[in-house]
């Protein structure tokens, strides 16, 4: 306990440096999962790119958990998320996560037996291999035509949806929202986010889905499973931060083992984080 207490101390300039230079990159992952603390529930909200990773809890999962950990709010870049509406209400572009969505697609294709999930399901598989192949052959974007005869393909499948799947408003009801079967629902948000879903396409910097988030939380998943949650908010907060410094240590080459020496030896921690840091500034 003493040792984790003395490693959180020690990494709390390291976290201030994450967290600026998260605000700076381009393209972030965001997602949160369920933590428990004292057999409370809480959330566990992850940042992610391919070479950092912070977590921290909050008691809630929504716009003031995300306002109070301090990232959203001033990032300009595009943020990946799987269409949780907090993220929405930030002044950045969005790009959804395609592996949710071929989940919904999936689950609409069999409860529903609709033709057009399947048709979209391929378009979306075939742009994503349409877009590896090009970045192989060294590629950075696809030509306006291109992006064009795509897109069509995706507006006409929605298009095709919504004129199979009608929603006309029953009655005037006196308070709440009209309820709307799954296949509207999808289509609809399919029809007014495309830019959103189609980020990958339109942008090669940006990921096909929101995987690398999810895969930086699987840890915290099996550490609950084997131990049940935490007994303390702080063993809890302890444990967020050493592991957001040891997974950003791998994701830098850089030896978990020999990070985690460093950080009690001679403290010269995050080094490549302020070389970062000096790289978005001169940028």
């Amino acid at each position: 306990y003493n040792i984790s207490q003395a490693a959180y101390e020690h990494l709390a300039c390291f976290k201030d440096r994450l967290k600026e230079l998260l605000t700076y990159c381009l393209v972030v992952g965001f997602d949160e999962t369920g933590f428990r603390v004292l057999a409370t529930g809480m959330w566990l909200h992850s940042y992610s790119t391919d070479k950092y990773a912070y977590y921290e809890l909050h008691v809630k999962r929504g716009q003031e958990a995300m306002n109070d950990i301090g990232i959203l709010p001033d990032f300009k870049g595009i943020a990946v998320h799987d269409f949780w509406k907090s993220y929405y209400t930030y002044c950045c572009k969005h790009a959804l996560c395609n592996a949710h969505l071929l989940r919904d697609l999936i689950f609409i294709k069999e409860r529903f037996e609709q033709p057009w999930s399947e048709e979209l399901i391929q378009l979306l598989l075939k742009m994503k291999a349409a877009k590896a192949k090009a970045i192989n052959i060294g590629k950075s974007n696809f030509s306006s035509s291109t992006l064009k005869r795509y897109q069509d393909q995706y507006e006409r499948i929605v298009q095709q949806g919504l004129k199979e799947n009608p929603f006309k408003p029953p009655e005037k009801k006196s308070r709440g929202r009209y309820a709307k079967p799954p296949p509207r629902n999808l289509l609809e948000r399919l029809d007014n986010y495309q830019e959103d879903v189609l980020r990958f396409f339109l942008d090669f910097k940006v990921p096909f889905d929101n995987n690398f988030s999810e895969r930086d939380l699987r840890m915290m998943k099996v550490k609950q499973k084997i131990s049940g949650g935490f007994r303390s908010l702080k063993g809890a907060k302890y444990f967020a931060r050493i592991r957001s410094y040891i997974l950003t240590a791998r994701n830098q080459d850089v030896n978990p083992l020999e990070a985690l020496i460093n950080l009690f030896v001679d403290n010269t921690i995050g080094d490549w984080l302020t070389r970062d840091l000096e790289l978005f500034y001169a940028e």
